[in-house]
């Protein structure tokens, strides 16, 4: 009989934080993909936008095996499977029901990259079946979802990666230590920004519901609405029954980088203004936003627009941070230096990069038992910031937080949309 560890014993124990494992290469044990013995065993949840694109790099990246492709919609199975033929040992499963991934004991860990709506529960449960979470910005539909998959985490002692890749990225990490470092002072004010030209999603009409797609699981845990022609698979971002709008969808990404470089955790006030000026068409999400939170001795400010794609800084996207002696900015590829004087005094050219060592993070802390770089616990804060933004601009009033919790204090309009009504039987529980 051999002496070597099974997968599932490996993996376990690794779990626990045995430091032989923590302290390895990932080089080295990325050679380990070639064995089913020590692949991590993985389900992608959500395959009809980003989630196709991580299936591909789980499968080819090294060190993991796609095990299941699980999607409502039967087309976006039957193209991701074919994409990935060759790229693991064995062609992965398609599945519809994602609770048909978390029942396998065989699999170690998922990827949630469905709507925004499915995140919290799925992370939730995904971590009372044992597995490991890789879940896509933002980390959640509201806060309350944010702290039970904390929570849930934590109670599972299973590995949350939140999927805000740039935190893994060179040139960002760079510019965030230069920030931190003090090389433009005393930085008091960061601001991010989005800026894109969208389309109408016109007035959608009752239909049937294509051949092939679950609607039913694709709501999920949302109150059921009848089927439109005009929500799935893209525009559900643009509602408040499935979506967090473009302050949860890019903003998260700006907004995560403020936050890092700035050096807080959570809000005191935050006021918001916008509306839907531009669209004449089903959205109810503003497609103008500006969001202000203040952090009592500093500030960040986020301005989204779909209509019109000129940005600050020259940049359709970008980060700014703004000190005594400087300020530095970045597009989320590279950044620029500048003193007090307006001056360059530092570029870098490293690039936009790849969402590569995101996942190889994650893959990495799955084997030690280690928190990864995007932490659900931190991914929460960042994410928060999204959701505080929009209840400002949806209770139109400031909305005062306990800077220890992030909680909203004396309103009850805003209050009320801490959490959501679930349908019966999908509330997620720890």
């Amino acid at each position: 009989m051999s002496n070597q560890p099974s997968r599932r014993t490996f993996l376990q124990q690794s779990a626990l934080g045995a430091t032989a494992l923590a302290t390895a290469a990932w080089t080295t044990r990325s050679q380990a993909a070639d064995s089913p013995s020590e692949a991590v065993v993985v389900g992608v949840i959500g395959v009809n936008g980003r989630g196709r694109a991580l299936a591909d790099t789980f499968a080819t990246l090294g060190g993991a095996r796609v095990a299941y492709i699980c999607d409502v919609d039967q087309q976006a199975i039957d193209r991701t499977v074919s994409a990935l033929g060759g790229k693991s040992p064995a062609d992965p499963k398609g599945v519809t029901d994602l609770r048909k991934v978390f029942d396998d004991p065989s699999v170690d860990a998922v990827v949630i990259a469905t709507p925004d709506h499915w995140h919290g529960p799925a992370s939730i449960m995904a971590c009372q079946a044992g597995k490991h979470v890789y879940v896509e910005k933002p980390c959640c539909h509201n806060p309350r979802e944010g702290e039970l998959m904390i929570a849930a985490s934590r109670k599972h002692k299973r590995v949350v990666q939140v999927g805000s890749q740039r935190r893994s990225m060179p040139g960002t990490a760079e510019a965030v230590q230069r920030v931190k470092a003090g090389e433009i002072g005393n930085v008091l004010f960061a601001r991010g920004w989005y800026n894109a030209d969208r389309k109408p999603i016109g007035y959608g009409k009752p239909a049937p519901v294509p051949a092939g797609l679950d609607y039913a699981l694709w709501q999920g845990p949302a109150p059921e609405t009848p089927y439109r022609d005009n929500v799935v698979h893209y525009n559900w971002h643009w509602f408040w029954n499935w979506g967090t709008g473009e302050l949860g969808n890019n903003g998260i990404h700006s907004l995560d980088i403020c936050r890092w470089g700035l050096g807080v955790d959570f809000p005191t006030r935050v006021t918001a203004g916008g509306g839907k000026y531009f669209f004449k068409d089903d959205q109810e999400t503003p497609d103008s936003h500006v969001v202000t939170w203040d952090f009592g001795d500093k500030a960040i400010t986020w301005e989204g627009r779909n209509w019109h794609t000129r940005g600050f800084e020259g940049s359709t996207f970008g980060i700014g941070f703004y000190g005594d002696k400087g300020s530095l900015i970045t597009d989320g590829r590279d950044y620029k230096l500048y003193d007090s004087d307006g001056k360059l005094r530092a570029t870098s050219d490293k690039g936009f990069g790849s969402h590569d060592p995101h996942i190889r993070n994650f893959l990495e802390c799955v084997r030690s038992g280690e928190r990864p770089v995007c932490d659900i616990e931190d991914a929460h804060k960042s994410t928060l910031l999204c959701h505080l933004g929009n209840i400002a601009y949806r209770t139109a009033s400031t909305l005062n937080c306990d800077p220890a919790t992030g909680h909203i204090q004396s309103n009850a309009a805003a209050e009320a949309l801490w959490g959501r009504e679930y349908r019966p039987g999908w509330e997620p529980v720890v």
